[in-house]
């Protein structure tokens, strides 16, 4: 798939940039004239993608975390997550509704259902020790005017 634009920034792992992290993604994304409700769904998985970064990946120290943001033909958006964290050892479980590292936090154990249920695709990709990448699609609606 042909790349028509792209985007990419690298901040620390705070708690304080997770809504920069959702607003650069839905700003840049807001040049295909989405809907709201297709921003909205960026927005939110975005959102629980970076805090896994910051809650799990980095628990308890400040890592780097890296946005990138594709556009591609057809209106389809990639967004790529990474951090270069502990890494998830099994990742097939991590992603069972439920399922969470930190139970002492109070996490609900939902930050991979959510992303699945709001995107077209996640993928996860990750190495013990090395780190994590999501990577989000979604496809778009066209638009009239782009039809």
């Amino acid at each position: 798939m042909n790349t028509v634009n792209e985007m990419t920034v690298v901040f620390e792992s705070r708690s304080v940039n997770e809504s920069f992290a959702r607003s650069s993604a839905a700003a840049f994304v807001a040049q295909l004239d989405p809907t709201v409700g297709e921003l909205n769904d960026i927005r939110t998985a975005v959102s629980e993608a970076v805090t896994n970064c910051v809650v799990h990946a980095y628990k308890n120290t400040i890592g780097k975390i890296t946005l990138n943001v594709r556009i591609c033909e057809g209106n389809v958006v990639f967004i790529r997550i990474r951090d270069k964290g502990c890494g998830i050892e099994n990742i097939s479980q991590a992603m069972e509704p439920l399922y969470t590292t930190s139970p002492e936090d109070e996490r609900a154990g939902l930050g991979f259902a959510v992303m699945q249920s709001f995107m077209d695709d996640v993928k996860v990709r990750s190495s013990v020790g090395k780190g994590t990448t999501v990577t989000l699609m979604k496809r778009l609606i066209p638009r009239l005017n782009d039809v």
